[in-house]
């Protein structure tokens, strides 16, 4: 018996097993491989989703969850790198759908340069575009190049779409574009690209969907805040500038990753501390943020349950409200005033303690929080006189990348 056989005991969902009938959607990470199947017509939508977490670790764990969101399946697993959390997901799948039954399998890129602006079948062109691009992101791209290779062997013959996180801020201003350095690297493809655009995309078609359209077409700042955070100013259903620029690293202080340091810094460390190169961007990516200050964590949970008493995890948790207020007050002189503040990401969704801090200050944006809707994370956490919105909302890539397949499929049919 296959580690998949062990650990898969997903139902068969019924009726979903005709031939071609579902989408599946691939969205790889440092330390975990999360997948999700859905209808392809889109009714009833997400049929099972998962997840392989903690990879390289000896407790990693494979974890599924039915159309409800309701857990069906947690086990400990064997799962050293992304290349064995691949084919547990390939064959948990086949197993529990049929090998016939996918029509296309959607993969999260997160950076797709300045040629990809939209979802596009897998192509050897577009994978040797996507290795060239691997300087501006040797943490994502090897590995999601290497799941879909992965997936296109797994899955003869079906369609492979990548679906780009940059796309969403393709069209961004020209200034909001520029990296202010000799223009000549340009032709490099030096400049600003932004990401999280699968979150964005998805957010801005649920806030049309909950608050109508005039709301999606007003002064949207999005906050997508996780280990990975950011933040989008969207007007007109146009983003017009983000935090992540050039790189994922970029921006706003995240969990392991330090945001934007001063460019002297590389300088500075090679001279006094011999900080080579390749060691400056290991720490700046995965030892810095609210790792590197707090000295203890990554996570923000655990900072805020030790905050009282450790002053380094207070400062570290003070430290990327603060970063994010000033974030969504320069995103506001951006737009010329703010209607909407949307909360997304595992921190955005789920911690009020966050929310609350990063709003607090900002009264003369017209933000305000009624503080039992806040605790409760109610999708609307300011007054109803409130005179700027704020809305949490449950941001879903996995969705978006199934909605833009399918999209990508239909103009192809």
């Amino acid at each position: 018996m296959s580690e998949a056989d062990e650990h898969s005991t997903t139902d068969r969902p019924s009726g979903a097993t005709l031939p071609h009938s579902c989408i599946m959607t691939v969205n790889g990470g440092s330390s975990s491989l999360k997948f999700a199947v859905f209808a392809r017509d889109g009714s009833p939508g997400r049929l099972f989703s998962g997840r392989v977490e903690r990879l390289g670790h000896d407790d990693a764990r494979w974890i599924v969850n039915g159309p409800d969101g309701q857990r069906r399946e947690d086990q400990p697993v064997a799962a050293p790198d992304q290349g064995a959390a691949a084919r547990l997901v390939i064959e948990s799948v086949q197993r529990s759908l049929g090998p016939a039954a996918i029509a296309a399998v959607g993969h999260r890129v997160v950076h797709g340069g300045t040629r990809f602006v939209g979802p596009e079948v897998v192509s050897a062109e577009l994978l040797d575009d996507l290795r060239r691009l691997t300087p501006f992101d040797p943490d994502h791209l090897p590995g999601e190049v290497a799941l879909i290779e992965a997936f296109e062997r797994a899955f003869t013959g079906i369609p492979q779409v990548a679906c780009f996180d940059t796309a969403f801020h393709s069209d961004l201003p020209r200034l909001a574009q520029i990296v202010p350095i000799p223009r000549r690297f340009e032709v490099a493809g030096i400049r600003r690209y932004g990401f999280h655009g699968l979150s964005y995309a998805y957010l801005m078609e649920e806030l049309a969907r909950v608050a109508g359209p005039a709301a999606a077409k007003g002064r949207v700042i999005l906050a997508h805040l996780g280990s990975g955070a950011s933040l989008a100013a969207v007007h007109g259903g146009r983003c017009v500038d983000t935090t992540m620029g050039l790189t994922p690293a970029s921006g706003l202080v995240m969990g392991t990753r330090s945001g934007d340091v001063d460019p002297g810094l590389p300088y500075v460390l090679a001279t006094v501390a011999g900080v080579a190169t390749e060691r400056f961007h290991e720490m700046v990516n995965h030892e810095s943020g609210l790792l590197g200050v707090s000295e203890t964590s990554g996570d923000l949970r655990d900072l805020l349950a030790r905050r009282a008493d450790d002053p380094r995890a207070a400062e570290a948790v003070d430290l990327f409200c603060y970063q994010a207020k000033k974030g969504i007050g320069a995103f506001a002189a951006a737009l010329g005033g703010l209607d909407t503040l949307v909360f997304a990401g595992g921190i955005g969704e789920n911690s009020p303690e966050a929310r609350s801090g990063i709003c607090a200050g900002l009264e003369f944006l017209g933000i305000r929080l009624d503080h039992e809707r806040n605790e409760t994370g109610a999708p609307t956490i300011s007054p109803d006189s409130s005179a700027a919105t704020v809305r949490v909302i449950r941001t879903d890539e996995e969705a978006m990348i199934a909605r833009e397949t399918i999209r990508l499929l239909a103009r192809r049919d």
